[in-house]
């Protein structure tokens, strides 16, 4: 594994180099034309110099990320999970938060990469800047009608589409789900989307002045009809004023002031990448825009296989309704299906809308849990209100449909590395650390190991919110005590100054009939998935080349003979992007078809083992094991619990009275509360503490 890393981290700092010199004079005049040299060819012409560059390496390490992570997870499946890292880290002091405005909370290794990838988009303008600079001279302006600071601004405009093409090639890559890379720098997707945010706010600027610069240089020049030329072979500007028309509309609704308020109206308007890209490709030519390849690819990919996951529903086997609008699902899994405390999965309800996706925590745990994936869903959203209202009424749907994509998250989480945990929520943040505490009452109870204390702080708005509390316990596989795990839960009541006097609502239980073609949830490419997925890359880019060299080769070489002076830009592209869909379509398909066959194998058994309804069978597991959680009085998690009733709790004084040694601090929860418990941390006030923010959905 430490191999494997290691080549892909080295090929990844070529890559970067890569970017470092592009916009050079030694690479444009000499390594450029010395690569063209050795790979010219009438199967890819210059676009395969491009794609050898700027393509390969990314794909190679995310092939060997695939490798990696299926060697990690077996390893982390072997190994002895009561064994506790050392907690001393030289990089412990960077990973400290900071709270930067616009950007948010920050680790300094965060910023550190921030400011030197701004550092390289200085770097790339003003490199290309002196470059063409010293190529305009009263002489060469005069050629084309044009006065030194008409020709300089043309200039300065191509610049800034020429370093808005640097962070479109990065842009994928964080809202990439199933990414095999980003597991290799120790992100996740989830936790990587604020990389794309920035990115997509710092393209838009640039290709916003891009095209505003070109259009002012044209009105000076009086050259504006140019805005409405489509070059059969060059520059393509109708194509490229209507991606920036795409992009613009997208980030548009990309602010809070709109994306909060309105939602849907900013999950629609993102799809209008497809017409983004597809419209850069004209714009540019695919020779050019194969810079950006990679990690659109790798996008594309993902996104094709987790429509396929999607397309089934999965077996719904029970809900646990909360009196605080709150409901717990149950799902059943395949035992094959391994995730890590803190993931999330996408959920579809066709009832309430077919085409909309909302994202969840997992309450649950893989270990504790084998056969049951759970999920928390508040209701305060129009959709999750409807869920409740359906699932809640007096008389309830007996069946339920529902569509569910992944899950993701990272790859391992080791807890253990602290002799503390501090978990700090705020409402619905709890959902995180239920499936965290599930995973030590595992470790302690089953695998009889040693795990940090565990100091819960709870923030809640009414005491109803209190019942979210008893979700830390599953209905079915947990141990009767935990005593192992020294727990304390100190909740507290911001909007109630004492404990109401109307009797407690209590937890009900609703079981659900599933339908025959119901399947428990699998991993979409098997157990072996990443291995699949490296395999899946590997053939698909193969089966690209192969069939765009034929194409070159015996269509588009006998028309253009490698001139680029004759074949259209924008029917080379659309080629290209119809067979690099028709290589992912088809690999991506092949992969889940056969892994779909073993999942209907575990499907089955499951079936069997659970009987038809567990209302009307007795004898069901998970009948029997609700009952008797049920008749449990709870009496670990009650006496572990100090209930606080308008007051807020007093963060800072509680993480500083805690003595030991290596403290792990985890938050989740409104904007203002991270804030407030980065800040702590990050005081350097007792070193000690180790932040870190969890993001989550519900």
């Amino acid at each position: 594994m430490k191999l494997i890393k290691e080549l892909a981290m080295l090929v990844f700092l070529g890559y970067l180099f890569l970017w470092v010199i592009t916009p050079t004079y030694v690479y444009k005049q000499k390594w450029l034309v010395r690569v063209r040299a050795h790979t010219a060819s009438t199967y890819f012409g210059t676009q395969g110099p491009t794609m050898l560059l700027y393509t390969f390496p990314v794909l190679l390490m995310a092939v060997a990320g695939s490798v990696y992570l299926h060697l990690k997870k077996k390893s982390n499946r072997n190994r002895d999970q009561g064994h506790k890292e050392a907690t001393s880290d030289n990089l412990t002091i960077w990973r400290r938060p900071m709270i930067v405005k616009t950007l948010g909370i920050v680790t300094k290794i965060e910023l550190a990469f921030f400011i030197m990838f701004i550092a390289l988009l200085v770097w790339s303008f003003t490199e290309y800047l002196h470059l063409s600079f010293a190529k305009i001279t009263p002489q060469s302006a005069a050629l084309y009608g044009e006065k030194v600071w008409e020709s300089k601004l043309a200039s300065v405009a191509l610049q800034f589409g020429l370093i808005g093409n640097i962070c479109l090639a990065f842009m994928f890559f964080p809202v990439t789900r199933g990414s095999s890379l980003l597991p290799l720098f120790g992100l996740t997707s989830e936790a990587s989307v604020k990389y794309h945010i920035w990115l997509g706010h710092i393209v838009m600027t640039l290709f916003t002045s891009h095209g505003v610069c070109y259009i002012i240089c044209w009105i000076v020049t009086k050259q504006t009809s140019e805005m409405l030329k489509w070059a059969k072979t060059d520059i393509s500007v109708v194509a490229g004023e209507v991606s920036l028309l795409a992009g613009l509309v997208m980030w548009a609704t990309t602010f809070p002031q709109i994306r909060r308020k309105m939602f849907e109206v900013f999950f629609y308007t993102h799809h209008l990448y497809i017409i983004f890209i597809v419209f850069f490709v004209f714009h540019v030519g695919i020779g050019y825009a194969s810079i950006m390849l990679p990690g659109f690819y790798l996008f594309m990919m993902d996104r094709f296989l987790r429509f396929l996951q999607s397309r089934g529903s999965v077996r719904l086997i029970s809900t646990r309704i909360l009196p605080c609008e709150t409901l717990e699902l149950n799902f059943s899994k395949s035992q094959g299906l391994h995730y890590t405390p803190t993931s999330i999965i996408f959920i579809n309800v066709p009832s309430i809308s077919k085409t909309q996706w909302h994202p969840f925590t997992i309450t649950s745990s893989s270990n504790l849990e084998p056969e049951k994936l759970s999920v928390m869903i508040k209701g305060e959203g129009s959709w999750s209100k409807k869920l409740y209202q359906i699932l809640s009424s007096p008389n309830p749907v007996d069946r339920l449909d529902v569509c569910v994509e992944g899950p993701y998250g990272p790859i391992s989480t080791n807890f253990l590395r602290h002799d503390m945990i501090i978990m700090v929520s705020g409402g619905s943040g709890i959902t995180p650390f239920i499936s965290i505490f599930r995973e030590l009452v595992f470790t302690t109870e089953t695998l009889k190991c040693n795990a940090p204390k565990i100091l819960m702080i709870s923030v809640f708005k009414d005491s109803s919110d209190l019942t979210m509390l008893e979700l830390l316990l599953p209905t079915h596989g947990a141990p009767t005590t935990f005593s192992k795990l020294e727990l304390q839960i100190e909740a507290y009541v911001t909007r109630e100054k004492q404990q109401p006097t109307n009797d407690k609502k209590q937890v009900k239980t609703i079981w659900l009939k599933p339908n025959p073609s119901d399947a428990p949830i699998t991993p979409i490419l098997g157990q072996n998935g990443w291995l699949w997925l490296g395999a899946i890359i590997s053939c698909s880019f193969v089966f690209f080349l192969l069939s765009m060299g034929a194409v070159t080769r015996f269509y588009i070489y006998p028309i253009d003979k490698n001139t680029y002076k004759v074949y259209s830009y924008a029917s080379r592209g659309a080629l290209n992007m119809l067979l690099i869909c028709t290589s992912i379509v088809v690999t991506c398909s092949l992969g889940f078809l056969w892994n779909k066959k073993k999942n209907a194998t575990d499907s089955k058994q499951i079936q069997n083992m659970e009987g038809e309804t567990p209302i009307g069978t007795p004898n069901s597991v998970f009948y029997n094991a609700d009952r008797e959680l049920e008749s449990l009085p709870q009496q670990s998690l009650i006496q572990s619990t100090n209930v606080h009733f308008g007051e807020r709790p007093d963060l800072k004084r509680m993480l500083f009275e805690q003595k030991e040694s290596s403290v792990g601090v985890l938050v989740c929860g409104p904007k203002k509360m991270r804030h407030e418990v980065a800040n702590i941390c990050s005081a350097g006030l007792a070193s000690n503490l180790h932040f870190e923010s969890i993001s989550f959905s519900w």
